[in-house]
């Protein structure tokens, strides 16, 4: 079978493309012939990738793109003659962006299945203008297509009562979460209190993470060493009164390297002002960490408080200072408890293995092709 994924981007650190890429491996090891179409924008950067890559033997083509003039998360890219040549079995495309509703249009015209994936978009704040023009482009673009999509794939269940609030058939709606590549769940540490480091973050230095919440936490916790990892917004970052105990780091692409950076931390916190499914949180789950995250609707979906993890309120960073101090501590009477977090983190990630997640595609696919 030929599949195409339709992204924004498929290069820098972006959870989309890392679902996108995760997903496409795993649709190529079950032998199908998978293409990615996205624009030629490095998230997080102002440089341009290259038109044509292979990777893990995905064929990634990118197109000449340009900001929409409202927002630089959405670009504009143009893939018409080369999906109408390409004649995919399957486009699953991702994002309620211009892009999708293009592809829809195409896939019509072509009589060829088209899935949406939403990746949970809802529930955020805007500024005037932009919010503004997205409840125009919700009410008069979104809401009339979606029905016509082969079927809305939902990442998270939070999300579910706002498409249906835009009117989707709930017999359109299939749950597909974000997952894990089989590495994560290879050799899992069998402790996490004898690490040698302290707290990770990782992820995008942006304003959206709430780096600065973790950073009035480390300041009130100044033995605790804190480690900052991923890509950075430059004037974010200029904005930040970094302390001593924190180090900031380059981001990590390497899996390996990266399931050994958050094997090395006792730690990780997650302290965002908003998230849809937050891939990391699922990444530290499955290596056994003690997490730690804000109460977002992405958090909430993952972790149940004291059980598997711990929660607190967005921006509250004397409870995560609080949180981290107690989860420091090394009694030995402390063990029993750091070892049912531990267990509970890794089971609470073994649903999302990517392996058992491509079996819910292969089977909308086979039943919406009898449909």
């Amino acid at each position: 079978m030929k599949i195409l994924e339709i992204t924004e981007f498929s290069a820098g650190i972006c959870g989309v493309w890392t679902r996108v890429l995760a997903e496409s491996r795993e649709f190529v090891k079950l032998g199908h012939e998978v293409h990615v179409f996205s624009s030629d924008a490095i998230q997080g950067t102002d440089k341009k990738a290259a038109a044509d890559e292979i990777i893990d033997g995905i064929r990634i083509r990118r197109f000449a793109s340009t900001h929409n003039p409202l927002t630089k998360n959405v670009n504009n890219f143009d893939f018409k003659q080369v999906l109408i040549y390409l004649t995919p079995d399957i486009v699953i495309t991702h994002l309620i962006h211009p892009h999708s509703f293009e592809a829809l249009r195409i896939c019509r015209e072509q009589n060829t299945p088209c899935y949406l994936v939403t990746h949970a978009p809802f529930n955020v704040k805007r500024r005037f203008p932009l919010n503004l023009a997205t409840k125009f482009y919700y009410n008069f673009k979104v809401k009339p297509a979606m029905n016509f999509f082969t079927r809305i794939i939902a990442i998270t269940k939070w999300e579910l009562p706002y498409l249906y609030a835009l009117g989707v058939e709930h017999e359109k709606i299939s749950y597909i979460p974000n997952g894990l590549p089989d590495e994560f769940f290879k050799q899992i540490p069998k402790e996490n209190i004898s690490v040698g480091k302290d707290v990770l973050f990782l992820g995008r230095i942006s304003q959206v993470k709430n780096i600065k919440c973790l950073l009035e936490a480390a300041k009130c916790l100044p033995q605790v060493e804190f480690s900052v990892v991923g890509s950075q917004d430059e004037e974010y970052v200029k904005s930040l009164n970094i302390p001593d105990n924190v180090n900031v780091y380059p981001p990590i692409y390497d899996l390996k390297k990266k399931i050994e950076l958050i094997d090395d931390h006792k730690i990780f916190v997650l302290p965002s002002i908003r998230e849809a499914m937050p891939q990391a949180l699922l990444e530290a789950l499955s290596r056994g960490r003690l997490v730690i995250s804000s109460d977002t609707d992405g958090g909430k979906e993952l972790i149940n408080d004291m059980e598997n993890g711990f929660l607190f309120k967005i921006g509250d960073s004397e409870h995560l200072a609080a949180l981290i101090k107690d989860n420091m501590r090394t009694e030995p009477h402390l063990d029993y408890m750091f070892q049912t977090f531990y267990e509970n983190a890794v089971n609470s990630a073994r649903p999302y293995a990517w392996k058992e997640l491509i079996k819910s595609y292969l089977l909308l696919f086979e039943n919406d092709k009898k449909n």
